[in-house]
């Protein structure tokens, strides 16, 4: 199975989720982490991501007679790369928003189904903003979105810090811009 089609399935992206930012989990600990997943669908999702190359092996260890496995993200690989993304038809793009909109939607509820759980406290925001954007603009958001994402991107476990999920979804609402008569097509091209 390719890496697209496992980053397919809400459950299986979850598992990326708490793996990510350099955790690593027994499968115990992931079936805690996913409260709302049975044991035998998390077992089954961690297997096919270790097979398929997302998760390896971090460590082994004996306990009550059974080798008990802590796994870590394999992040070179969990990664849609770019060309598969071009690749994507409009279908495998709707297959892939809703999977990701279902992952967000478990672990949100995950979140506030704990009896810590504090919004205001833990600055959650889900906030959306509609932008009238040039095509240079929209570049320029996304190039500081990205830089501020991979600045922190290799931050560990450590005090002080929780790991947050960050979903930054942007498409257009309306259809492709109309063109100014009185830019050259180079010009309109940056814009």
């Amino acid at each position: 199975m390719d890496t697209l089609a496992l980053l397919l399935h809400p459950v299986r992206l979850r598992i990326v989720h708490a793996l990510s930012g350099g955790q690593t989990r027994t499968t115990s600990e992931l079936c805690a982490r996913l409260p709302d997943v049975s044991k035998a669908t998390v077992y089954r999702q961690v297997s096919l991501l270790t097979r398929g190359g997302l998760l390896e092996v971090a460590s082994e260890r004996r306990t009550h007679g059974a080798v008990e496995r802590s796994y870590r993200l394999h992040r070179a690989r969990a990664t849609v790369d770019p060309q598969a993304g071009a690749a994507m038809s409009k279908d495998e793009h709707r297959e892939a928003f809703a999977s990701a909109i279902a992952a967000l939607v478990a672990e949100f509820n995950t979140y506030l189904d704990r009896p810590d759980a504090n919004p205001y406290r833990d600055a959650v925001g889900y906030t959306q903003a509609s932008l009238w954007l040039s095509r240079r603009e929209l570049a320029d958001i996304q190039r500081i979105v990205r830089a501020a994402i991979v600045a922190s991107s290799d931050h560990l476990a450590g005090t002080g810090r929780r790991l947050y999920l960050l979903s930054p979804i942007m498409f257009p609402i309306e259809g492709p811009a109309e063109l100014d008569p009185d830019l050259p097509p180079r010009e309109q091209a940056r814009r």
